[in-house]
């Protein structure tokens, strides 16, 4: 299923010129420099082309469209590519401290040429074997930004009138390669898994997947079999799942698209790199990733797309409610993927999931410049120790990222993970509230209905006595500050932990405290009327919180606090 909805999404960007994909036979590749020669093979003047483009202050690559890359490179194997290869293979030299190495890559690389081109005329391809016959390795550390281009890959260019031109893009070039690529097709025939299709040449190889954070920069593979005991009825290798080699090529080639470094598809959640695409053209899957990981809160489009789903109205934007949805989450396995998640669904059911999410999420912020619609990795950070991305749980990411997606009950996990990280450096923020109140009403929607609504701000009617005690620390602690301004550890400090999952053992001896802080504060009978309030429907105080009632204790702290701020800035006032 992953790989027919790629193969239809390869498809349709085939048909549309403005996405310039690559065509059966030829793929995209990071280049950052150039080699210019002349007809006669000979290296001009200032030779290396510097192909780097500064958008911001870091060199970055182009990419360029070139003949694929040979399958049969693996591991130690020499195997050069047509019109571009390393250093190693076009020039004779690299940075892996290998120099016999190198020199035999250099001689099958030109071994591989001569046999491809011997036969032509292209004034390109026949300027390339000169090249490479009077090329001495020995010379190239006198070559321009020799330093930089060492190890890298290198594309040839013909300087022709005009600007230089490259030598793969010449159409001879393409002809050559395609029927090179027609000789060598797979021998092995059989029906396609994905298409259906009989008596299709089998793909032995898949291409490598790249752009997955923490998989191998020359790419892993999402199909692979490469030992013995995987042989099943003599079929080894991917034979073993039998993918025709147009279908192979047309699913990795829109795999890598959508995982291209300026990919508006892509968006990565804890260790899983997601990519979004939907059925057909649709402005959905341009600012999904956006939805998850917003990183422009400027953008109008977004945020009233954002305001109408949470209010669980259909954006008019969206013309084809039933056009499906993809989404397919990907993290490193070795020098393969492994498939975190894959999810099918309608841009309408989508649509309608997301604003589920950011409805049960919304909650009274603490400050004006917190996020409204709060981004992926702007939650997860906040389960993380340090508040550090790659300390986020993976199963509690990919969990988290199911629960949006199905609109089903939060994973558990996410809010014992909250509490644990309040009780670890005592703050109740505004994330975690988000997150701890969107766990409850779902849990209340799903499971088990509440005693109480969970609402988005102070609720003093609420009888729930653990939401009340929560209320009631947040007092507490209050009249401490107000009798001892400035105290280097505070009963938030000292208590929070045991006061919100056992309230017996500890409330006791805090009440008592708080009289001596009423007695000293200026202000001290503030807090006896709200302490008094609260104690109203508290009879006794519970030995254990459930950790359902351990985020309604939290959530309660969370309301209390900001009005015990206001009242103070009203007496200010006064």
């Amino acid at each position: 299923m992953i790989l027919q909805a790629l193969d239809g999404y390869y498809k349709r960007l085939a048909d549309d010129p403005e996405k310039n994909i690559s065509v059966q036979g030829f793929g995209t590749q990071k280049f950052y420099f150039g080699l210019l020669i002349n007809k006669n093979g000979e290296l001009l003047e200032n030779s290396v082309i510097d192909l780097r483009e500064t958008p911001k202050k870091k060199p970055l690559p182009i990419l360029l469209n070139v003949p694929q890359e040979m399958e049969e490179r693996s591991g130690s194997k020499v195997a050069p590519h047509f019109l571009w290869d390393n250093t190693g293979y076009v020039l004779g030299v690299d940075d892996k401290g290998k120099p016999e190495k190198a020199l035999k890559k250099f001689d099958a690389f030109k071994d591989f040429h001569h046999q491809l081109c011997d036969d032509t005329e292209d004034e390109g391809l026949q300027a390339v074997l000169r090249f490479l016959d009077s090329w001495n390795p020995e010379n190239a550390s006198e070559l321009r930004y020799w330093d930089e281009m060492r190890g890298m890959q290198i594309a040839f260019m013909l300087a022709m009138e005009g600007r230089p031109q490259y030598i793969h893009d010449r159409p001879e070039a393409k002809r050559i390669w395609l029927e090179y690529l027609k000789k060598n097709s797979a021998e092995i025939r059989g029906n396609c898994l994905v298409s259906g299709k009989k008596d299709s040449p089998i793909a032995r190889l898949h291409p490598a997947i790249k752009g997955v954070r923490g998989a191998q920069t020359k790419g892993a593979a999402i199909v692979s079999f490469n030992l013995k005991s995987f042989t099943s009825y003599n079929k080894e290798q991917s034979y073993n799942a039998p993918v025709s080699t147009e279908v192979t090529f047309n699913y990795t080639t829109a795999l890598n698209y959508l995982l291209r470094s300026d990919s508006r598809q892509k968006v990565q959640i804890g260790d899983a790199t997601t990519v979004f695409w939907t059925e057909r053209e649709s402005f959905v899957e341009g600012f999904m990733g956006a939805v998850f990981d917003p990183s422009d809160n400027d953008n109008k489009q977004l945020r009233t797309y954002l305001e109408a789903v949470r209010k669980g109205k259909m954006p008019d934007d969206i013309e084809e409610p039933d056009m499906k949805f993809f989404i397919l989450g990907l993290s490193p396995n070795a020098s393969r993927l492994s498939v975190r998640f894959w999810h099918v669904t309608t841009t309408e059911d989508i649509s309608m999931k997301i604003g589920q999410h950011f409805s049960d999420l919304v909650i009274n912020r603490e400050y004006d410049n917190n996020p409204e619609f709060p981004g992926m990795w702007q939650l997860l950070r906040e389960t993380a120790v340090l508040r550090k991305l790659d300390n986020v749980s993976p199963v509690l990411a990919g969990a988290f990222m199911r629960a949006i997606l199905t609109g089903e009950s939060y994973p558990r996990s996410l809010l014992s993970t909250v509490i644990t990280r309040i009780r670890s450096d005592q703050t109740v923020n505004y994330l975690r509230a988000a997150m701890i109140k969107a766990y409850l009403v779902r849990y209340s929607r799903k499971i088990k209905p509440l005693e109480m609504e969970v609402k988005m701000g102070l609720d003093k009617e609420s009888p729930n006595i653990a939401y009340r005690l929560g209320r009631l620390f947040a007092v507490l602690e209050k009249a401490q500050k107000d009798a001892i301004p400035g105290a280097k550890a505070t009963i938030k400090d000292r208590y929070y932990s045991s006061a919100s999952a056992t309230p017996r053992a500890v409330f006791p001896q805090l009440l008592r405290l708080a009289q001596h802080h009423i007695q000293k504060a200026e202000y001290g009978y503030s807090s006896d009327k709200r302490i008094e309030e609260i104690m109203q429907e508290i009879q006794s105080f519970p030995g254990h919180l459930s950790i359902e009632d351990q985020g309604l204790f939290a959530l309660g702290y969370y309301h209390q606090r900001p009005e015990l701020f206001k009242k103070s800035e009203k007496k200010e006032e006064k």
